[in-house]
């Protein structure tokens, strides 16, 4: 848990929401920036010995970099707009843990010489092991993908982006959670799979952390939404 407590952040009542977006962006920018210098600095030193990253390496890389992006922006709407303590906590957490591993991946692939999206679609690298390969921790592999694809489950619409913004006060705070709780489901398995078939032991690493913390957020917001009565929205 960071030691910045948000509810010091609550904003005054009247207070306009454009204000604390440049709070909220500021924040984000700073992180962004020293976790893209700190990677830069420690990698090459660190990983002198690690092998090539390989596709699953770099597809990882690139699609959970986007994926978190809508999580940050998700997490920015309710920091600023909601007046729930318990909400805008885990949105903070979620920010500033995502926007931070934001800037690991991309710089890993600054440093590999590589883009930070793939044209040929998403999730394409989660078809590199094939049905019944073992990874670097011997178990059999999950989540095997057909090919590219267009989307990445879990991801909110434009509809929905639009609606969360629109909203305020317990509708706010439930949309929040049943978003970001289907992102998070949506966004598991990549993880997952990097774990365990990742090349290079700093991203399986990385992909490791991702998996457990957004697991335990996962169990937290669906004890958050059965607090207030509410369904989790299905997988889409």
């Amino acid at each position: 848990m960071s030691s910045v407590d948000p509810e010091q952040t609550t904003p005054e009542p009247g207070a306009r929401r454009p204000a604390g977006a440049i709070l909220v962006l500021g924040a984000i920018g700073l992180l962004l920036l020293g976790a893209v210098a700190g990677v830069l600095l420690r990698l090459p030193l660190d990983n002198a010995d690690e092998p090539a990253p390989g596709p699953v390496d770099i597809g990882f890389s690139q699609d959970m970099a986007a994926h978190h992006a809508q999580a940050v922006d998700m997490a920015g709407v309710a920091l600023i707009a909601s007046t729930d303590n318990d909400v805008r906590r885990l949105a903070y957490d979620i920010l500033t843990t995502q926007q931070n591993q934001i800037g690991r991946m991309q710089a890993w692939l600054q440093l590999w010489g590589e883009p930070n999206q793939n044209v040929d679609g998403y999730m394409g690298w989660m078809s590199e092991h094939g049905d019944g390969a073992h990874g670097h921790g011997g178990a059999t592999a999950t989540h095997e993908m057909s090919g590219p694809m267009t989307s990445m489950p879990g991801m909110a619409s434009q509809e929905e982006m639009t609606a969360l913004r629109q909203a305020t006060g317990p509708a706010l705070d439930t949309m929040f959670l049943q978003l970001m709780l289907r992102h998070h489901q949506g966004g598991a398995p990549m993880a997952e799979y990097a774990a365990e078939h990742a090349e290079v032991a700093s991203v399986r690493l990385l992909a490791e952390q991702m998996a457990k913390a957004q697991a335990s957020e996962s169990a937290l917001m669906t004890t958050m939404l059965a607090t207030r009565g509410v369904t989790p929205l299905p997988l889409n």
